[in-house]
């Protein structure tokens, strides 16, 4: 049997959630297919996994009713500090500091466990009577007919939407089957992720590190740990994870540094080999694509999920207005307001988190000098440290009502 729905999403990770419960709470139907069990969604161990958000990114959490239920788990960030520099060997004489007393908005972001917003996702979904969550589903197909778009499950079933959203990641098969081509770039780079408790307080600082082979991010969670994303080349990085934990904590450490004193791990290890991929469309007819489906770009400046929420609140923003005033949200007419909307902000941040890796991943003695000369520029500069904490925490260009906490 066929059933009908305003919206499909396909993936159900955290941006599918996120978007079902934006557009759900709008009066629109949506059904979300996740390729994994409910059982391991629900996982409540600490595995490792933590999310930067940015101010706009908690509004938004804010806005669809979410962030009440995380807010004691989260870590606020107060201040970020950007060096340069070798391994064992300490930071660069310049450091540039961000602090969000600069600003009158409060903390610059937050650092939330994976654990602790992918549970508080399903739960809001399970308890929101326009949305149907279709967990351990896989897509087989999909057909877009002049009305409507048809999916067709492993199990058989198949459904039908107006709107197809692909929020299944990088290797898309929405995208896919779509014709929809990418563009992008293997950095030759790959990150090391895990969570680490140290002896020392963290003070709410998060810490970036540039190295040759790739940047060191030290960021704060609750309590006396701290989230590490630490970029080596690939062949380093097979190396490193092949460790034991004593092996890869010594390997660790002088990259760490000691100024949170004695350090071990605290979670399990992840690694995520680096590419810069573009969609060459963000829609199709029926179809849009959300998230890392979109782009993937650099975590070097730990925007991944925030410019997923950015999307998901222009998608709602445009899907929801269109839907009041009476059309066809699934027309092309429609979905490339929200192409338009996107495709800068995805397009010059991937250039720019480009731009700061080639910059700062090599050891070119007058490259060096040049950034260790930028950053202190722009330390001793307040106009120019403002705007890139307004940058940082998702303040500054065209906001969808959600990023600033308004309803739709």
């Amino acid at each position: 049997m066929t059933q009908d729905y305003d919206v499909l999403i396909v993936g159900g990770g955290l941006n599918g959630p996120a978007l079902s419960l934006a557009l759900a709470r709008n009066g629109l139907s949506v059904a979300v297919i996740d390729a994994l069990p409910l059982a391991e969604r629900q996982e409540t161990r600490f595995d490792g996994r933590a999310y930067a958000l940015a101010i706009s990114s908690q509004r938004l959490l804010w806005a669809i009713g979410l962030w009440p239920d995380i807010a004691d788990k989260a870590q606020p960030i107060r201040e970020i500090k950007i060096s340069d520099g070798h391994a064992g060997a300490g930071a660069a004489p310049f450091v540039l500091g961000f602090d969000h007393a600069e600003i009158e908005e409060g903390p610059m972001g937050f650092m939330i466990e994976d654990r602790f917003l992918r549970r508080p996702l399903l739960d809001a979904m399970a308890q929101e009577p326009r949305i149907r969550h279709l967990s351990g589903e896989t897509v087989v197909a999909q057909d877009v007919q002049a009305y409507r778009t048809t999916i067709t499950l492993g199990s058989g079933k198949t459904l039908c939407g107006r709107v197809l959203a692909g929020c299944d990641g990088r290797q898309s098969g929405t995208a896919q089957r779509a014709g929809i081509r990418r563009t992008g770039r293997d950095y030759g780079q790959t990150a090391l992720v895990c969570a680490v408790a140290h002896e020392n307080p963290h003070r709410a600082i998060a810490h970036q590190f540039f190295m040759p082979p790739g940047p060191l991010a030290i960021l704060p969670l609750p309590g006396n740990r701290s989230s590490i994303v630490w970029t080596e080349s690939h062949e380093t990085a097979a190396h490193i994870h092949a460790l034991d934990d004593a092996g890869y904590i010594a390997a660790l450490r002088p990259r760490f540094g000691d100024f949170l004193g004695p350090i071990e791990l605290a979670g399990a290890r992840f690694t995520y080999p680096l590419t810069l991929t573009l969609a060459n469309a963000l829609v199709k007819d029926r179809l849009a694509l959300v998230g890392d489906a979109a782009h993937g770009i650099h975590p070097i400046a730990g925007q991944g999920l925030n410019l997923g929420l950015r999307d998901i609140a222009a998608l709602a923003e445009v899907l929801v207005h269109a839907n009041r005033r009476g059309e066809d949200i699934g027309t092309i007419g429609v979905l490339e307001r929200y192409q338009r909307w996107r495709r800068w902000d995805t397009a010059t941040l991937a250039l720019a988190t480009d731009g700061f890796n080639r910059l700062f991943s090599n050891d070119n003695p007058v490259l060096r000098g040049a950034r260790d000369l930028g950053l202190g520029l722009v330390n001793a500069v307040p106009g120019l440290r403002r705007t890139f904490i307004r940058e940082a925490a998702g303040l500054n260009g065209d906001l969808p009502r959600l990023m600033t906490g308004q309803p739709l």
